[in-house]
């Protein structure tokens, strides 16, 4: 029986698998890391190839961050390994991705919910789509987005939203749209006026609206 799909705040599924740098354990593997899984149909798929080359590019980046990434296929690993010739291209130093092949061909799509009833690919199939995952250090989903197979996902708007979580999950802070790590953030609306000036001393200000209302709160990036 499948397992209802992961919601915000769910522990990470503790399972076990053969990857291209030995078996691990999730949480082990993880550590006290941010982690993200990221699922792919099958190995040598030409989107998902771009995708594992920019990720592998971006690898330094995420390691700062202390973020390990998963990438999670249902072939072999031998196919993984083959398969990591054709992206990593030398920029894969250990610091990026595991693939992953689990024993039952498929069961950890299903069980994670990452089934696409619409693809054409794999005619009168539910085809494996891409779908992210996102883990703190305690284990619990934080974000999770899905895209059809046929969408590339964007790593660069991933790495956007983990300097946001991270930020938002030490912080009293909220990121508005389009923020950029740099740019002003928002005080949480549940942090009183006299708390929010003693917590942030570069200052707060308020936006004016057209409603006079005094809700959107700013100030510089802590």
């Amino acid at each position: 029986k499948a397992m209802p799909g992961l919601l915000l705040g769910d522990e990470a599924p503790n399972f076990e698998a053969e990857t291209t740098q030995g078996r691990i354990r999730f949480h082990d593997f993880l550590g006290d890391s941010w982690g993200i899984l990221f699922s792919h149909p099958r190995d040598f798929t030409p989107v998902c190839t771009t995708e594992l080359g920019r990720a592998a590019k971006l690898a330094p980046e995420f390691s700062k961050r202390n973020v390990k990434m998963i990438a999670l296929s249902i072939d072999s690993v031998q196919d993984h390994l083959s398969w990591s010739k054709v992206w990593a291209m030398g920029r894969c130093k250990g610091s990026l991705c595991c693939c992953l092949a689990l024993k039952a061909r498929g069961k950890a799509h299903t069980e994670q919910s990452t089934l696409d009833k619409t693809s054409s690919a794999q005619p009168l199939t539910l085809s494996p789509c891409a779908q992210v995952f996102i883990f703190g250090p305690d284990k619990k989903l934080k974000l999770s987005i899905l895209y059809p197979a046929t969408t590339g996902r964007n790593f660069d708007e991933i790495l956007r939203v983990v300097d946001s979580l991270q930020l938002t999950a030490y912080k009293k802070v909220a990121t508005p749209v389009d923020w950029k790590p740099g740019d002003s953030v928002m005080v949480v609306p549940t942090l009183p006026d006299e708390e929010a000036k003693k917590l942030f001393p570069k200052g707060v200000f308020t936006k004016d609206l057209p409603s006079g209302k005094k809700y959107l709160r700013y100030t510089p990036q802590p």
